[in-house]
């Protein structure tokens, strides 16, 4: 058992979908979930831009819309996605939020889960700064936690909700969060063997 580092009790407020004492970074790439869908997945991406590269301003300006395909190589193919997350979870383990967890977060594209596809329009989508192949921190696997029991906590759908990576969902399309995400270290994962 890996120890993690000690991470505050987020809170979600269930009136807004917005975590307390986080960062804000509202993007434009969100809608409203279909009438009747209810949250019952989590997933877990991996993201940084350049690739490799960590601690930049280019996710929030991926996930606003404001990626200059000109500042690097790597962007000019992405500039124009319009893709977000529910929550970005850095090296340091700080959260940035850019989609309340109620919408519709344009994190996972083309994909299915136990038969069902869209996945956005029944999971909350959350990247963890970091790369396929790299480890990742111990603040992160402390924040993700945090996260995922919040998660459960405000919304009872989610309570015995598995948590899964994009590769998961979008198998041969994805790979992340890869070889570098240690699954033994999110303590919900139980939910995937229920």
């Amino acid at each position: 058992m890996h120890s993690e580092t000690q991470t505050p009790v987020l809170h979600i407020d269930p009136e807004t979908g917005l975590l307390d004492a986080v960062r804000q970074s509202p993007s434009p790439n969100q809608d409203a979930r279909p009438a009747g869908s209810q949250l019952d997945l989590i997933v877990v991406h991996s993201i940084s831009l350049p690739p490799g590269v960590y601690g930049g301003p280019e996710i929030d300006a991926l996930f606003g819309n404001d990626l200059d395909p000109d500042a690097h190589p790597y962007f000019a193919a992405i500039s124009d996605l319009r893709v977000s997350a529910h929550c970005l979870i850095r090296r340091t383990g700080e959260i940035t939020q850019y989609v309340p967890f109620e919408r519709r977060a344009w994190h996972a594209g083309a994909s299915s889960f136990e038969g069902r596809t869209r996945c956005n329009d029944f999971s909350v989508g959350i990247e963890l700064e970091g790369t396929d192949t790299d480890a990742f921190t111990s603040a992160q696997y402390g924040a993700l936690n945090a996260l995922i029991d919040a998660l459960r906590v405000t919304y009872p759908s989610l309570a015995n909700a598995a948590v899964v990576g994009h590769s998961d969902i979008a198998p041969g399309r994805k790979t992340d969060p890869g070889t570098g995400f240690d699954w033994s270290r999110v303590h919900a994962i139980e939910a995937l063997d229920g």
